[in-house]
């Protein structure tokens, strides 16, 4: 025995069985589990619940019976996963407003917008809808392949007909290794009006296609914030984002007061979620045009939002929730699937629709077969009968009398085997039936209907015809002109940038932003001069402070290389000390603060660190839109940030702890968005201690004595960046500072 087993070892490198099982588990992930069929647009487990719901009988028009009892033949016979996932996937297809077309028709509790999960399997139940019909028409005709089911005992549909075309009306979301899908639902109505005009013309062009196919119909409504060039171009490369906002109405009520009511809110958005969120902003101050939000949703949507005042624009408002909350987010379109082939791969909108056309050209060729080998076997039957009913009196002699009637009918008729068994099985109350007109009458439609059938397996314009009738009477059935097919999702052009005014929400006010060395901030109402009368905390100290107004934004750069940004309205009062900087911006316990100032856009900004390296910046591209702050200015391992001054003039002024100054060209300074800099001045073993922006022609400007010298003689001092630079003029401040 033991002989046995060391002969069937096999050495193998670990990273060799890895990858290979590791391969199969992927390829089985990615065609069993998470990527649709092109074709009918449904994953296994989707296709196996509907084959189920089939076998059961659960039809429209039929009763319901109990999810458990349709989830327990599921995971029995054809799907051997656990009930839960299979019950989600079941509760999903059964949610208006998760799938735009529902293929299970529930009754009880299977969740809502909220995100509240449905009831237990025991205590729903369901029935297939007529889409799902629809999708499974032809199973019974051959129209597809079948194969065993996991365990050989039963068989399974391995694509479903599909004469609705599910993939796009329905959508389809998963994730598998290495790759993902995300398809959008679509409006039926518009999917058959483009496959309409692609039988006709196989070669159109995408652009023309979505002439009729105006973007996604989610089932939550909403608005897609799209150009359509946009749009094309997502279609075309079967890849993109596309922005999906709220729908709202502005509400006017009493005494020029007003309400904006959101009726529809993005696709896979929770409303409870939603409104959270909202309300956290609001309480963080991060929402300063919005007073409260109500959810007054009963069936339908309605969130009540109250702006600040009644001089806040709506579209203001509007546009300021719409870029900090969900209310507006991003679908990121990715049409990954398996086609027929089982090949996963991105395709356009043109190769989807190609493909569910392909697919439906074959399942009706194999229906045609199907059904002339049906007629085949009817008509050798009819003549059968018409030979039964003209010798009907001897066709009784011989049953009643002899032994074999079966042999002596075949050979005195010349019948075949299948003819003398179905004269033989007759009963006698069918045998008046057997009139001959009746017979000959039958034989001729299956005759037409045969010459028909052949005629369409030939000719592949008939067959194009057939196939637009189809697609026709789908759209009849659910297209733009029914209840369900009604377009929901409303398609405007990509929204305007609409520049948000902070005045319009917040009073302008003056007030003296204090921050102290131990690091709390308040803000004093008006412009102080002196900050002598101002009280700090036993032990602290003035650190910084600054003039400024309640609707500007104050920023802090630490000498961590991080801006941040505070509000000036959202800045603790004056009275008592303040609140910790903390509070307000996630500031390292190890980071000081360097300076303090309040923001101007497209202001240029020179920052630089301890040993040297500095680079310009835009102002606009130091706010910070998180508590963290912005990393703007790179250090090295114990170097630290020193400055940020406004970088204004021809030239720049540099001066080193060793008392060395130069002064170059402002040009040799590169403008950067984030980076360490460049060496703006060499040292041997000092530091930066100051620098300024200056034009040659006005001189350089320093405190000297009780008053300001300026120095008019630069040359001595002129030199490239980078160098160790001279002593600085005479009467220079030991500081080593240039002053404001």
């Amino acid at each position: 025995m033991n002989e046995v087993i060391t002969e069937n070892i096999r050495e193998t490198k670990l990273a060799n069985a890895l990858s290979e099982r590791y391969l199969a588990y992927a390829v089985s992930t990615i065609v069993a589990r998470s990527l649709p069929d092109v074709r009918d647009g449904l994953k296994p487990v989707h296709r196996r619940l509907l084959f189920a719901m089939r076998q059961l009988k659960l039809d429209p028009v039929s009763g319901f019976k109990k999810c458990a009892r349709v989830v327990g033949d599921v995971i029995g016979k054809y799907h051997p996963h656990g009930d839960s996932s299979v019950y989600e996937a079941m509760v999903r297809l059964a949610q208006d407003f998760a799938v735009r077309y529902p293929l299970v028709d529930g009754q009880g509790n299977f969740g809502n917008i909220d995100g509240d999960k449905a009831a237990a399997m025991r205590y729903t139940e369901a029935r297939l809808t007529a889409v799902a019909v629809a999708l499974m028409d032809g199973l019974d005709d051959d129209a597809v392949d079948f194969e065993k089911t996991y365990d050989g005992e039963e068989e399974e549909p391995m694509v479903m007909p599909a004469a609705f075309p599910n993939l796009l009306a329905n959508g389809a979301s998963g994730i598998a290794v290495g790759m993902a899908t995300n398809i959008p639902p679509h409006n039926v109505g518009e999917v058959c009006d483009a496959l309409l005009y692609l039988l006709k013309k196989p070669d159109a062009e995408i652009e023309r296609l979505m002439t009729f196919i105006q973007g996604p119909d989610f089932p939550t409504g909403g608005i897609l914030a799209e150009s359509h060039e946009s749009i094309v171009k997502t279609y075309t490369e079967g890849r993109g984002a596309m922005k999906v906002r709220a729908k709202w109405e502005k509400e006017d009520l009493s005494h020029g007061q007003y309400q904006i009511v959101v009726t529809e809110i993005p696709y896979q958005v929770q409303k409870s979620d939603l409104v959270a969120r909202i309300a956290k902003l609001l309480s963080e101050k991060k929402l300063p045009m919005l007073a409260d939000i109500r959810d007054e949703s009963s069936d339908v949507v309605r969130l009540v939002l109250e702006p600040k005042s009644r001089s806040v624009e709506p579209e203001q408002l509007m546009e300021h929730l719409f870029k900090n909350t969900d209310l507006q987010v991003n679908f990121n379109l990715n049409m990954n699937v398996l086609d027929a082939d089982h090949t996963p791969r991105v395709m356009n909108i043109r190769e989807v629709l190609t493909a569910f056309l392909k697919h439906r050209d074959t399942v009706l060729i194999r229906k045609s077969k199907y059904r002339l080998d049906k007629i085949a076997h009817r008509m050798e039957l009819l003549q059968g009968f018409l030979i039964a009913y003209l010798n009907l009196d001897r066709v009784i002699e011989i049953i009643r009398n002899e032994d074999e009637p079966k042999v002596v009918m075949m050979k005195e008729f010349s019948l075949s085997d299948i003819q003398a068994e179905a004269i033989l099985n007759m009963r006698l109350r069918s045998l008046r039936k057997l009139e001959e007109e009746q017979i000959k009458t039958e034989y001729k439609n299956l005759e037409i209907e045969k010459e028909g059938l052949e005629a369409l397996l030939t000719d592949e314009e008939l067959r194009k015809n057939k196939l637009a009738e189809e697609i026709k009477e789908i759209q009849k059935k659910f297209g733009q002109k029914t209840e369900l097919g009604k377009r929901r999702t409303l398609v405007a052009e990509a929204p305007k940038e609409v520049e948000i005014s902070i005045e319009a929400m917040i009073e302008k006010e003056p007030i003296t932003v204090v921050l102290s060395k131990q690091g709390w901030i308040r803000a004093m109402k008006g412009h102080i001069d002196s900050a002598d009368d101002v009280k700090f905390k036993e032990g602290d100290s003035l650190k910084l402070s600054l003039k400024t107004y309640t609707t500007d934004n104050i920023v802090l750069f630490a000498d961590n290389g991080r801006f941040y940004t505070i509000l000036g309205n959202n800045i603790a009062g004056g009275r008592g000390y303040g609140e910790p900087l903390r509070l307000s911006v996630d500031v390292a316990e190890d980071a000081e603060i360097v300076t303090m100032f309040a923001w101007q856009p497209d202001q240029k900004l020179l920052v630089a660190s301890r040993n040297g390296k500095g680079f310009i910046v835009n102002s606009n591209d130091v706010i910070a839109q998180t508590r963290a702050g912005k990393i703007i200015l790179n250090l090295a391992e114990g170097d630290k940030a020193l400055l940020c001054k406004p970088a204004n003039g021809t030239h720049v002024a540099v001066i080193g702890t060793n008392r060395k100054m130069v002064v170059f060209s402002a040009d040799e300074i590169p403008t950067m968005t984030r980076g360490s800099g460049v060496i703006l001045q060499r040292y041997q073993e000092a530091k930066l201690s100051d620098a300024k922006f200056f034009n040659l022609e006005d001189g350089l400007s320093f405190p000297s004595g009780n008053g300001t010298r300026v120095e008019r003689n630069i040359n001595l001092w002129l030199a490239k960046r980078a160098t160790v630079g001279k002593f600085p003029p005479v009467g220079f401040p030991r500081s080593n500072k240039f002053g404001s």
